[in-house]
């Protein structure tokens, strides 16, 4: 990552400090711990002057609209206390004039503003922008007395330089030449706008750090329900082969109660001739019960072992359907490509969660054009919903990839030819999980053919008059 320093600091200063001199603060807004706002008014037109001291990306510059959705800027209800502190003090004030003091990486805004009793007084913030030791403080010219900060710094921390309420505003110590690497200097960048540079490659970088992290979150929340409900399916499996044979049971009922007179009561066990399979059998009894109460016995663990298996097939299916859907989701991590993605597929992993920011997201498939015809490919469950539920109509050509997690394709031709058929097909398995199988069945039918059961899975649908295809 190419590093802040002092150079491009001035820089922009240079190429700001008309404006930022005797601009009005208008707003403050703290979205985080480490990122501010301030809206700034002069000549007649408002800026974003956005402020980053994460140790990652610290920076300042004047945010474009285009980079502030890349940074995914949400304000909270209650601002921290020292976006508090600073609005109290701030808000409204005039910006006298802005310095940088020598090879610092720090930008001081000297704030003519008054106090409860009317009385002007002169205030610093100082901005600091000096990787893990960035912060902004805030404090009295006059006295030196430091009014807050971002976050503080006890004696723990630096035995050197404590910032914290109360406290004298000091200078770091010897710095003059240490924050300066001009082979990693934006400001080498050819451009005659450095402002943005700034904000296009940071908000870049931002956009990227928030998109690995949101997608790696998503993927460790599905792949633990996966696992988890994986185990599960083995576990029902290997519980239905067992109850499988609750059949014998039956059987054993029959002969004994077909034998009930030829046999003696409290024996620990019988033989009698199998009817069905046409030879002896011995069958294991307790001995503390009669013949009759054997074969009912029998019966209860066949009653038993029969409902078993009804339910366990009912709850085997349902937990195959859930790894699909799971898989599914997986796969629609893999190929999402923007935030607003992710987005859709975290509010369908956390529905009951509130997911800011969802609103913004366009469920809009991707849009193809196959020799006149229009074709929607569905990126994730939300997308593929949209596919079947508003775009389809009933002649519609609906694709998809045979046992294979892939995006719903949709064809809109009243009569496509078989080149047509073919390349979407194609696109079928472009999206999907067997993209670089050597072959993969892609079934294809009618919109009218599909259905979505009650309370299905989203994206989920039953199918039938199905066509496949071999690429």
């Amino acid at each position: 990552m190419i590093t802040f320093d002092s150079l491009t600091l001035k820089k922009w200063l240079d190429e700001n400090s008309d404006f930022l001199t005797n601009a009005r603060i208008q707003k403050i807004q703290q979205p985080t711990r480490r990122d501010f706002v301030f809206f700034l008014r002069n000549k007649g037109e408002t800026r974003k002057l956005y402020v980053n001291i994460n140790p990652q990306y610290y920076h300042v510059c004047f945010m474009g609209k285009e980079n502030e959705e890349k940074r995914l800027i949400e304000i909270p209800q209650k601002p921290p206390m020292f976006c508090m502190l600073l609005r109290k003090y701030l808000e409204n004030a005039l910006i006298s004039k802005v310095e940088q003091p020598p090879y610092e990486r720090i930008l001081e805004f000297y704030i003519e503003t008054y106090n409860e009793l009317s009385e002007k007084i002169f205030l610093c913030l100082a901005i600091e922008l000096m990787g893990k030791y960035s912060n902004i403080i805030l404090y009295n010219y006059d006295t030196n007395i430091i009014l807050g900060c971002a976050h503080n710094v006890g004696a723990e921390k630096s035995r050197e330089r404590e910032m914290a309420g109360g406290l004298p505003y000091v200078y770091p110590a010897g710095r003059p030449n240490r924050w300066y690497s001009p082979e990693t200097s934006l400001s080498n960048i050819n451009s005659n706008c450095i402002n943005s540079v700034i904000d296009n490659y940071y908000a870049g970088c931002i956009y990227k750090d928030k998109f690995a992290r949101i997608k790696d979150g998503c993927r460790q929340i599905v792949t633990s329900k996966l696992k988890k409900d994986k185990n599960s399916l083995k576990k029902m499996q290997y519980r239905l082969e067992k109850e499988i044979n609750c059949d014998k049971y039956r059987l054993y009922g029959n002969l004994i109660m077909a034998n009930l007179y030829n046999l003696s009561d409290f024996s620990k066990f019988v033989t009698v001739y199998d009817y069905e399979n046409n030879g002896n059998i011995k069958i294991e009894l307790d001995d503390t019960l009669t013949l009759k109460e054997n074969a009912n016995r029998f019966y209860k663990l066949y009653n038993k072992g029969k409902n078993t298996v009804v339910k366990l097939t009912e709850l085997t299916a349902q937990l195959v359907s859930k790894i699909d859907y799971y898989e599914q989701i997986l796969y629609s991590l893999e190929i999402a490509s923007s935030i607003s993605e992710l987005m859709q597929i975290k509010s369908e992993i956390e529905p009951e969660k509130e997911i800011r920011g969802l609103k913004k997201a366009s469920v809009e498939p991707l849009e193809f054009d196959i020799e006149g015809c229009k074709v929607f490919v569905g990126k994730n469950n939300r997308q593929n919903d949209y596919i079947v539920s508003k775009l389809a109509k009933d002649d519609d050509l609906w694709f998809h990839t045979k046992d294979c997690a892939g995006s719903h394709v949709l064809l809109k031709c009243s009569n496509p030819s078989d080149s047509v058929i073919l390349q979407c097909a194609g696109l079928a398995k472009q999206y999907s999980k067997g993209a670089n199988s050597s072959k993969v069945g892609i079934i294809y039918t009618r919109r009218k053919y599909l259905k979505k059961p009650p309370a299905a899975n989203l994206g989920y649908v039953t199918y039938k008059n199905e066509r496949e295809i071999i690429l």
